[in-house]
């Protein structure tokens, strides 16, 4: 299954993407907010055996550009679903993640049926912040001392989400 948006493509993450993903995790700018993209981690990744986590590669022309995944909560209840991504560094700037975003969430309610989804990058990640906010998502709260940066530092992160009915102001 391929997902187009305006200017990238989202398939599904194969093995032979494993190297790729792994060299544009490995930069400074991206590794700051992705820790711990090896090439076993990936690989578990592109097997399709991160459970519960279905992982795209995004496309820029043909060429990899970085990573989206998405996890479900299936219960009823609580039906919902959640979603991070990185590109690589040379593609910041340049509206590719806002598509990339724009894109999975038309997946995920359009196709998947969720009504809800969430986001929650690392509360000073405000590139990160302004790409989800130009997709739609809207601001929910902090999350104290939610992730542990490299440095051994508990930071906050900032959840975000977009409801069924927001897709379409986007």
């Amino acid at each position: 299954m391929e997902l187009r948006g305006d200017r990238i493509v989202l398939r599904p993450l194969e093995e032979a993407d494993v190297d790729r993903i792994v060299e544009l995790g490995a930069d400074p700018e991206v590794e700051r907010w992705w820790r711990g993209l090896t090439p076993e981690h990936v690989l578990e990744k592109a097997r399709d055996e991160d459970e519960g986590v279905a992982v795209f590669a995004i496309l820029v022309e043909g060429e990899i550009a970085g990573m989206i995944q998405y996890h479900e909560e299936t219960d009823e209840e609580y039906r919902h679903a959640g979603m991070d991504l990185f590109l690589g560094a040379e593609h910041h700037g340049r509206g590719l993640g806002t598509d990339a975003v724009k894109t999975m969430a038309r997946h995920l309610i359009v196709d998947r049926g969720h009504r809800r989804l969430t986001i929650d990058p690392a509360a000073h990640n405000e590139r990160a912040i302004r790409c989800y906010e130009k997709a739609g998502f809207k601001r929910v709260g902090i999350m104290r001392e939610y992730w542990l940066d490299a440095e051994g530092v508990w930071r906050d992160g900032l959840l975000l989400d977009m409801l069924a009915t927001e897709l379409t102001s986007t």
